[in-house]
């Protein structure tokens, strides 16, 4: 049973989470050693808080979880896991992400009870709303960026912040056209909101979003404020890892059919994760060595 409650947190997702480290490197203060404990601890929060969120999808979603071909899997879908039992684990999990959110100060505490808010009203209702749903899913990750920020008391650039939402948009569409197309009939029956999409308006605003994505990005490394906050001009030097990568993610879509879980993606497609890792390389390199 301990076993099932640990897939029940789905800690494969919390790799999503990174984002909250975001504040942290980009400022330039990943060398700080107490800056680096609370921002861990910050991203220990949120990986409670994330967790409680899926416990409580899953338990509203087991029904039609039972209907997919890979979630039907799911500890409570597949019976392992009892709904009293989730329930209180979810709680639980909550209760300690909001008490380590108390611990680190007043912002960070709010932030994140927006984030757990945000996710609760999308379970219930936005999940339901043709667009607002993506959007939903993408607020959530800039509540993640403006949390991490917040909780080590640092500015976080506002085209970061863009930057992270429109690219999250752009996870979510690629996520909602391979659920269109490798569920086909079934998709309805799964996620109501899917009879709202068609691959033609996937793939419209896919397209938006991808452009939007690189060139928030772009203006984010050359902007002249970033720039002297961070005492560096290479910033730029960044843009075609994300390049590679956005069009990476697109190939892997269109051509192979995948992008279900990008998490999954990043940690199965070679190219991809090796794209991610020199993009890393070369912030660390930038901010910190040169």
């Amino acid at each position: 049973m301990v076993k099932d409650l640990f897939r029940l947190l789905r800690p494969q997702q919390w790799l999503k989470n990174g984002v909250v480290l975001a504040g942290l490197i980009f400022a330039g203060e990943a060398d700080v050693t107490d800056k680096v404990i609370i921002a861990l601890e910050a991203l220990v929060a949120f990986c409670f808080l994330s967790s409680a969120v899926y416990v409580l999808n899953d338990i509203i979603d087991c029904k039609r979880d039972r209907l997919h071909p890979l979630k039907k899997s799911r500890p409570i879908a597949a019976g392992e896991i009892s709904i009293p039992t989730a329930l209180v684990t979810g709680i639980i999990l909550a209760a300690a992400g909001i008490l380590i959110a108390i611990s680190i100060n007043q912002q960070f505490l709010i932030i994140a009870g927006c984030y757990l808010l945000l996710n609760i009203i999308y379970t219930f209702v936005l999940k339901n709303v043709v667009i607002l749903d993506v959007m939903s899913i993408a607020g959530g990750f800039v509540l993640r960026a403006a949390a991490g920020a917040a909780a080590i008391d640092v500015d976080i650039s506002g085209w970061l912040l863009i930057t992270t939402f429109v690219l999250a948009l752009f996870l979510g569409l690629g996520k909602r056209r391979h659920e269109l197309i490798y569920l086909e009939k079934e998709a309805v029956g799964h996620r109501k909101i899917l009879e709202k999409y068609s691959t033609y308006l996937l793939d419209q605003l896919i397209g938006v979003v991808t452009a939007s994505t690189v060139i928030t990005y772009l203006f984010y490394t050359l902007s002249p404020e970033v720039g002297a906050k961070l005492n560096t001009d290479y910033l730029f030097a960044t843009v075609p890892f994300v390049i590679y990568g956005i069009f990476r993610y697109l190939y892997l879509v269109h051509k192979e059919e995948k992008g279900g879980s990008p998490t999954r993606l990043l940690f199965t497609d070679r190219p991809l994760l090796l794209d991610v890792l020199l993009w890393l390389a070369s912030i660390i390199l930038i901010l910190y060595i040169f």
